[in-house]
């Protein structure tokens, strides 16, 4: 099973990537924003401990973690997102390679997807065979942001200057796709990189 990592700016339309690639290829897809949702219900690994950072305002009526009032607390506190980062990002690199494992077990996805955007600065080199980096240009990830969710210029400046530059993205990862354009281009140019990994990795072996 070929374990790759799916990674790229805020914007880059790594979702997207992702739904293109179920549809091309047999292969399992782990979302690490999804993962970290499951750790963060109630009764999972993260909860407690984001309630007693955080307190219980974060908290909607059903006990459950209010996402937009965590992000709220979060958007004003650097320190503070920082500590929850250093509860949820372990936790999830365990709970992908645990899923990482029971896949190999089992034997039917021929390809193991990871999507993050921290994929390089968590060290996910190590388990990935190869990283793919999701690219667009900056107006067009600034258009999808404002449009698909509502982000101010402000917000997603702060954002984008938080992540990797483009020149660090393309220093780690082994494929770009250029997502800038068009679905069917880039359906293409996730076909052709499906299709060369065997080659890729015969000319770096």
């Amino acid at each position: 099973m070929k374990v790759i990592g799916i990674t790229g700016g805020v914007g880059a339309g790594k979702s997207e990537v992702m739904r293109l690639i179920e549809k091309n290829c047999a292969s399992f897809l782990l979302v690490a924003d999804e993962a970290a949702h499951e750790l963060e219900k109630k009764g999972s690994e993260c909860y407690n401990e984001l309630i007693e950072l955080l307190s219980a305002d974060i908290l909607s009526e059903d006990g459950e973690i209010d996402k937009r009032k965590m992000a709220e607390k979060l958007f004003k506190d650097d320190g503070l997102r920082e500590r929850v980062n250093a509860i949820l990002h372990p936790a999830v690199k365990r709970y992908i390679l645990s899923k990482l494992e029971e896949k190999r077990a089992e034997g039917t996805a021929e390809w193991f997807f990871i999507e993050a955007a921290l994929l390089i600065e968590d060290g996910y080199a190590q388990i990935c065979d190869e990283l793919w980096y999701i690219y667009a240009d900056e107006e067009t990830r600034r258009k999808r942001l404002k449009e698909s969710r509502g982000y101010t210029d402000e917000k997603t400046e702060g954002i984008m200057k938080a992540q990797n530059t483009d020149e660090v993205f393309r220093r780690h990862c082994a494929v770009i796709i250029d997502n800038s354009g068009s679905l069917s281009d880039t359906e293409a140019q996730i076909l052709s990189a499906l299709s060369g990994y065997d080659d890729r990795k015969n000319r770096c072996g």
